[in-house]
This record gives structure tokens, C-alpha cells and sequence, in this order.
């Protein structure tokens, strides 16, 4: 077959794979936070624990007085700390904010817009730069606080991938990026809504002991799940 005609069979059975899931759940209307600067902090509280456990520390520093960068910036250690304790490993996550708002107000000057105005790369290579933000965290940033088109990899997205015969199950996190960013076209909204579904479909459905009777694409939208089939043959025997 030719490439062009894979290509094009690839993107759209990922587009039907993302439809399916957006009639099934809904849009996620992501990221839920009231500005870029509380998306910022909330990409990095996620690390590593529950949404709900992050967004109570959001909470907490907005109540505060906190998710005001000058406040935020001026706040030490000891100031932190105690307000994000829901977010688990709270001591090293104020290391990082307090990394971060160093960057944040020197390079940008506390400018959420100056920051989103960066060229994509540069900026990326900078977050990724600052002790403790993995790729995931950085791109969580640009996508959802930035509205740069950078689809966002995590754990969901490698488990689902590889049970749909996307890619291997240890391929490298770039390589899954450039599998999405190859097929599909440079659209933040697509990137941003997408991803919320994966999540949404690997946090309730195709978890680690998959409900596959109540999965709403096991049988379209990019193939054939390969878990299903495994189990499909299980049951034969």
C-alpha cells in the first residue's frame, strides 16, 4: 500500500478512535483551572499523584493569596510546603515551583503571555532544563497553560497505545509524541481534548484489569484492541 494511503487510513482511524470517546464521555473541557499561571501549578502537583490531590493544592495556594506569581515568587519553603501537602511529595514539589517561579519571573517576568509567546522549541528545551520537569510535566505546560500544539504523553497513553498495536509497549516517549504529531495536524484543541480522553478511557475503563465489555472503541477506532483479542482466545481455550 502506498505510504500516503497508510497515513491517511492511520489518522483517520485515530480521528474515529477520538470521536467514539468524545460522543462516549464528553468533552473534558481541560485543563480545569481558573488561569494559565494555576495550570502551570497544577501540571506540576500532578506528578505522581491523583488529579483530586492536586487540585486541592491549587485550592489551598489560591486561597492563600499564592497563585499570584509576584506572591508566589516572594514565598519561601516554609510558606509552601504545608499548603500543598495533598499533592504528595510536597518538599520536593516546592523545590520545584520555587524553581520554576525563579525562571518564570526572571526570564518572563511573571508574564504568562510573554511566556506563551516563546518559540515552542526554545521553551521547551528551557522547562526541561529545571531539575525534577520531565517531558511529560513540560509539555502539560506548553499544551494546556501555553496553548502550544504538543501532544502530551503519559502512562494511559502508552498502555492504550500499545494494546491497540499503535506502538511497542517500551517504545520512547519522543517516539510516541512524533507517532501523534506525524499522523494528525497541529491543532491544540485536538491535542488538548484528545489526550483528556485517553485519560478518561485509562482511568476508568482500560486500567491495568481492563473492563473491556464496557470499553466504547474496543471494536473501532484504530484497530482492534489487542488485549481484547488475547482475552477473545483465553476464553476459546
Amino acid at each position: 500500500m502506498d505510504p500516503g494511503m497508510k497515513k491517511t487510513i492511520k489518522r483517520e482511524r485515530i480521528l474515529a478512535f477520538y470521536h467514539t470517546l468524545l460522543q462516549h464521555f464528553g468533552h473534558q473541557h481541560w485543563w480545569p483551572s481558573e488561569t494559565d499561571f494555576e495550570t502551570v501549578l497544577g501540571a506540576i502537583l500532578a506528578q505522581n499523584v491523583s488529579w483530586t490531590g492536586a487540585d486541592r493544592a491549587v485550592c489551598s495556594l489560591r486561597e492563600a493569596g499564592m497563585t499570584n506569581p509576584a506572591a508566589l515568587y516572594a514565598a519561601d519553603h516554609a510558606a509552601i510546603a504545608p499548603l500543598i501537602r495533598s499533592s504528595r511529595y510536597y518538599n520536593q514539589k516546592t523545590e520545584k515551583i520555587i524553581l520554576f517561579m525563579r525562571y518564570f519571573m526572571i526570564r518572563f517576568d511573571g508574564d504568562m503571555t510573554r511566556m506563551a509567546d516563546e518559540d515552542t522549541r526554545i521553551l521547551r528545551k528551557e522547562l526541561l532544563a529545571l531539575r525534577g520537569f520531565g517531558p511529560e510535566t513540560v509539555d502539560s505546560i506548553l499544551l494546556y497553560a501555553c496553548k502550544k500544539p504538543v501532544f502530551v504523553i503519559d502512562a494511559y497513553t502508552r498502555r492504550i497505545g500499545s494494546r491497540r498495536g499503535w506502538f511497542p509497549e517500551t517504545i520512547p516517549y519522543q517516539e510516541m509524541q512524533e507517532y501523534f504529531t506525524a499522523l494528525l495536524p497541529k491543532d491544540t484543541e485536538l491535542y488538548n481534548d484528545l489526550h483528556a480522553q485517553i485519560v478518561a478511557l485509562g482511568s476508568t475503563i482500560c486500567t491495568t484489569k481492563p473492563v473491556c465489555d464496557a470499553c466504547p472503541v474496543r471494536e473501532i477506532g484504530g484497530g482492534h484492541c489487542r488485549f481484547t483479542a488475547t482475552l477473545k482466545e483465553r476464553e476459546k481455550t
